[in-house]
């Protein structure tokens, strides 16, 4: 029930989060797209949280905030707030001047929490501050500088979708032919993500090493198609694998997360054969019928599959000759 102020009480797991405003438009009904208020918002992330948050636990992330809506300004928040309450969760990690405070999202209490504060896409961080003993014990380190996730960004030069397809079917081949689990997902803006599971034993200058040596193979393979280069200018009409998201410190949208765009497209999981579809784009699925698509479980299997990427490397070596 909403209260004469606009503010809602929302059940979220044992919590109860008190949501104010909600009916502030956050994503207007411009051009055709539906127009969808904070409420709509809360609702999303509340009813996605069970497919949602084993992509989130543990993560530090980065907060992309619209208090005003998506024609409003935006921000990205990395320090959590001190008058965030005590029962979210933070990791402290460390950068070049010291550390920076980030909110992990560890239920769905706070996942409702941060929809409030108008944080629109969660960005998360490629490792997590804690792994299975046994992965520890064998990697060395800390966790948090061990990704257990290697990142692939299919980035167009313009609208043709096609060629993100085409380019994604590529990069599957070689990755199975490197005997690594993978997975898509798009990324509701305008390319697809191929998301690789790793067991955290290599740092990120290692796995983001690995990566770029997969995406300059496949390039060398394909260069009037893909390119590696960070230069828009020097891509031409060319599709960029971006693999720069596997350092430490950066981030990629978080699977079904919501994207600051017309219509309120979603980051969302999809299958391999997903590919075959002529109508496939990155804004296929929105708040609207993206709990539907997590409820096919798209990644069934996939992420359970971690592999190190030693032996995969001998095998990228083997091909490159």
């Amino acid at each position: 029930m909403t209260d004469d102020d606009g503010t809602r009480k929302v059940r979220a797991g044992r919590r109860t989060v008190e949501v104010k405003r909600v009916d502030k438009v956050l994503f207007p009904g411009d051009g055709g797209a539906k127009e969808y208020t904070k409420g709509d918002l809360v609702d999303y992330y509340r009813s996605v949280a069970e497919f949602m948050l084993p992509h989130l636990r543990g993560r530090p992330l980065m907060l992309e905030r619209h208090p005003d809506g998506v024609d409003g300004p935006q921000f990205m928040q990395k320090n959590t707030p001190e008058h965030y309450p005590d029962w979210i969760s933070r990791a402290e990690v460390a950068k070049e001047d010291g550390t920076v405070r980030h909110t992990v999202c560890d239920d769905v209490a706070t996942l409702v929490y941060l929809a409030d504060q108008a944080c629109l896409t969660l960005h998360r961080w490629l490792s997590r501050t804690e792994l299975p003993h046994s992965r520890l014990r064998s990697s060395g380190g800390t966790p948090i500088d061990r990704p257990d996730r290697m990142v692939f960004d299919l980035d167009p030069a313009g609208d043709d979708f096609a060629r993100v397809r085409e380019a994604a079917g590529l990069l599957g081949e070689l990755l199975d032919e490197l005997k690594l689990a993978s997975a898509l997902m798009t990324t509701g803006s305008r390319g697809l993500h191929i998301v690789v599971p790793l067991k955290g034993e290599e740092d990120f200058d290692q796995v983001r090493e690995f990566a770029r040596d997969v995406a300059d193979t496949l390039v060398a393979a394909h260069p009037d198609r893909l390119t590696t280069a960070a230069r828009k200018k020097d891509r031409g009409d060319r599709l960029y694998l971006d693999v720069q998201r596997n350092a430490y410190a950066q981030t990629a949208v978080a699977p079904y997360t919501v994207r600051p765009r017309p219509g309120a497209p979603v980051a969302t999981p999809l299958t391999w054969s997903h590919l075959d579809d002529p109508d496939l784009d990155a804004r296929r699925w929105t708040i609207a019928d993206a709990v539907e698509q997590a409820r096919t479980n798209p990644w069934k299997g996939v992420m359970s599959r971690p592999r190190a990427l030693g032996p995969a490397r001998r095998r990228l070596d083997a091909l490159r000759g």
